[in-house]
C-alpha cells in the first residue's frame, strides 16, 4: 500500500500523462548528478518487438555472466517489472525508497509520471556502473525521456509501423514521420535494424540515419536467419554462421527479434559474447504477454484441454504478425478482444482472417479503454461477434471443440488484467 500511495503522488505532478519534452527530465537528472552519463547502454526503439528483443538480449547476457539493468514500459502486472537491477526486480520496499528519494529531489516540480520514473531508473542504475543497461524507448524517441544519454553501446531499431498517431499533427500521421521521430537522434555507436514490414520502410530508415556515423547492420543485408527443416535455426552474419536450437517462443516475429538481439551482441566486441552463450541463452527466454500460453491457473481451468493464449499486441503491425502465427495453425481460432479508445480498432481487426468467433470485452480498471459494447458495434462486419462484460464470462461463452484455441488480445493493459486474474 505504501508503494501505491507514492505512485499516486508521482502521477499527480503533471496535468498531462504525456508532454513531449526533455527539459523536465534533464533538470531532475542534473539535480541527481546526471546519472545517465555513467551507464553502459543498449537502447531499443521501434513500434513492435522492443520487449521481446530486450528479453532475448537479457537471456544471452546472463549466460555470458554479464549482469543487466533493464528499463521497459508499460508494465504488465506490476510496476516493479520496469525496474530490474543486477538481474532482479526491485521489491516493493526497495522501489518505494527509490521513489521517495527521487520525489524529494524533484521538490514538487511539474514532471510527467514516465519522466520521473525514467530519472529514478537512471539514478539507481548508476549504482551499478559495470552492468549493461537495456533501455526501451517510450512513445517515440526524439522527445522521449530516455533520450538524454550522451553515448551508448548500440541502438536497436525494431519493426516500425503506425501507432500512437493521436500524438502527431493530423497532416503528419505517416510512417515516414514516425521513422523520423524514432531514428533521427540515434547516438553514434552501432545501429542494428531489425526486419521491417516493407522495403520502403527500410529505405526511409536508411535516409533518416544516413548522416549518422554509426556502424549499421540491416536484417537481410548484414545478418539473417533461416529455419531448418531438421529442427534448428541457422543464424548468419559477417562473422560467420551459428547452428542454434529453436527457442521455446511462439511466432516467427519472435525469431526475428532474437536474430536482431544476436546481431547486436556480436557487433559489440567488448562484451565478448560467444556462441555457447547464444545457444544456451535463447532456450531460456521468458516473454510475458507476447504470445504467451497460459498453461495453468484459474482461467486455464475454464478451457481445460484447449490452448489459451494471451498477447498484448495493439496496433496494425502487431495484428499482422499475430495473424501470421494464427494462420500457421490448423485449428479453429477464437479471439477475445479488448482495446484502448485511441486505437484504430477496425484496422487492427482487418488483419485477422478465418476467425471462428470474436468476443469483445471491457478492459477492467482502464477508463481510457473503449467499452466492449461500442467495440462490438464497430466490428459488426464479423459474422460471429459477441459482447461479454468480463474476461471469465467471455471464456465461458465460447463453445470450443477439440484442438480449438482461444486468444485474448488487443492491449497490454488487458494482458496484465488477464495474467493477474489467472
Amino acid at each position: 500500500m505504501k508503494l501505491q500511495k507514492i505512485v499516486n503522488r508521482l502521477q499527480k505532478l503533471h496535468p498531462k500523462e504525456i508532454d513531449l519534452s526533455l527539459n523536465r527530465v534533464k533538470k531532475l537528472c542534473k539535480t541527481l548528478g546526471d546519472p545517465q552519463d555513467k551507464l553502459k547502454t543498449i537502447s531499443v526503439v521501434g513500434t513492435n518487438g522492443k520487449y521481446s528483443t530486450i528479453q532475448a538480449l537479457f537471456s544471452i547476457l546472463k549466460e555470458a555472466n554479464i549482469k543487466c539493468n533493464i528499463y521497459t514500459s508499460p508494465h504488465i502486472k506490476r510496476i516493479n517489472e520496469r525496474f530490474v537491477f543486477n538481474n532482479e526486480e526491485l521489491n516493493d520496499d526497495e522501489l518505494g525508497i527509490l521513489f521517495e528519494e527521487i520525489e524529494e529531489a524533484n521538490n514538487n516540480e511539474p514532471i510527467t509520471f514516465f519522466e520521473i520514473l525514467t530519472a529514478a531508473y537512471f539514478y539507481n542504475a548508476s549504482k551499478y556502473p559495470e552492468n549493461i543497461n537495456l533501455i526501451e524507448a517510450g512513445l517515440f524517441h526524439r522527445f522521449d525521456a530516455t533520450n538524454i544519454l550522451k553515448n551508448n553501446l548500440a541502438s536497436i531499431v525494431t519493426s516500425i509501423g503506425l501507432d500512437h498517431l493521436d500524438w502527431l499533427p493530423e497532416n503528419e500521421r505517416t510512417t515516414k514521420k514516425i521513422i523520423f521521430e524514432k531514428t533521427s537522434t540515434l547516438l553514434n555507436s552501432n545501429i542494428i535494424i531489425a526486419k521491417q514490414n516493407s522495403s520502403k520502410i527500410v529505405s526511409e530508415i536508411k535516409n533518416s540515419i544516413k548522416k549518422n556515423s554509426s556502424k549499421k547492420y540491416f536484417f537481410n543485408e548484414d545478418f539473417n536467419y533461416s529455419l531448418n527443416e531438421n529442427g534448428f535455426i541457422y543464424y548468419e552474419d559477417k562473422d560467420g554462421g551459428i547452428k542454434l536450437p529453436i527457442p521455446k517462443v511462439k511466432g516467427q516475429f519472435q525469431l526475428e527479434n532474437i536474430s536482431t538481439a544476436i546481431a547486436t551482441l556480436r557487433s559489440i566486441d567488448q562484451l565478448k559474447v560467444g556462441e555457447k552463450h547464444i545457444k544456451d541463452g535463447i532456450t531460456k527466454i521468458k516473454s510475458i504477454a507476447r504470445l504467451q500460453e497460459i498453461d495453468s491457473g484459474k482461467l486455464k481451468e475454464l478451457v481445460k484441454n484447449n490452448k489459451l493464449l494471451v498477447d498484448g499486441s495493439h496496433n496494425p503491425l502487431g495484428a499482422k504478425v499475430l495473424n501470421e502465427y494464427l494462420e500457421s495453425l490448423n485449428c479453429n481460432k477464437h479471439i477475445i478482444l479488448g482495446m484502448m479508445g485511441n486505437k484504430d480498432h477496425k484496422e487492427y481487426m482487418s488483419y485477422f482472417k478465418n476467425i471462428s468467433s470474436l468476443t469483445t470485452i471491457d478492459i477492467p480498471n482502464q477508463p481510457n479503454s473503449i467499452k466492449g459494447k461500442v467495440l462490438k458495434n464497430k466490428l459488426n462486419s464479423f459474422e460471429n461477434v459477441e459482447y461479454k462484460e468480463g474476461i471469465i464470462d467471455a471464456i465461458k461463452s465460447i463453445s470450443v471443440k477439440e484442438n480449438d484455441i482461444i486468444l485474448i488480445t488487443g492491449s497490454l493493459y488487458l494482458a496484465g488484467e488477464v495474467l493477474n486474474l489467472n
